[in-house]
């Protein structure tokens, strides 16, 4: 099948495409809005979305490309994020989430039907876990879903415009 995987996922680029076009646009301190103290700011909610592609991709089913995003080390599971001290600026998280992308990408033209079964380890808290394209793929969708509509609502409590992930 020419695509592979790709033409089935055309709506997650999409919404990747619109995610990085509003935060293209936000000041350092709009990428600093948080719901609360205890929460992530914008720029490190973007942040843990685009190194989660890259963790789970690169890490853990030991695809290329981690070496053309910030997360040259995606099996360590350390991110931007976790660097509050460090602020973000617009460009470095559009590189990022671009950058990851393009490993996302490059997986679903490549990756047949028949390679969503294939199983994948990880060990994490001592413990043995089993993973399958399928459900790294489904588990991508929705994280990248889940931040970009935390990151719509927090612009929408500050009074900017919200992302419309799924505009025509």
């Amino acid at each position: 099948m020419s695509g592979g995987l790709a033409p089935f996922y055309d709506g997650w680029r999409k919404c990747n495409a619109r995610l990085v076009g509003a935060l293209r646009t936000l000041s350092p301190e709009q990428l600093g809005l948080r719901a609360s103290p205890s929460h992530m700011p914008i720029w490190a909610i973007a942040a843990h979305t685009a190194g989660a592609r890259v963790y789970w991709l690169c890490g853990v089913f030991k695809e290329e490309g981690a070496e053309t995003t910030p997360f040259t080390d995606p099996a360590s599971g350390n991110g931007w994020e976790d660097d509050e001290s460090t602020p973000r600026g617009a460009d470095e998280l559009v590189f990022a989430l671009d950058s990851s992308w393009k490993i996302v990408d490059a997986c679903l033209k490549r990756w047949s039907p028949q390679m969503l079964g294939d199983e994948f380890t990880r060990e994490i808290g001592g413990k043995t876990q089993i993973h399958t394209r399928q459900s790294v793929i489904m588990r991508l969708i929705t994280h990248d879903a889940y931040h970009a509509g935390e990151i719509s609502q927090l612009l929408g409590a500050h009074g900017l415009p919200e992302i419309d992930l799924w505009r025509p």
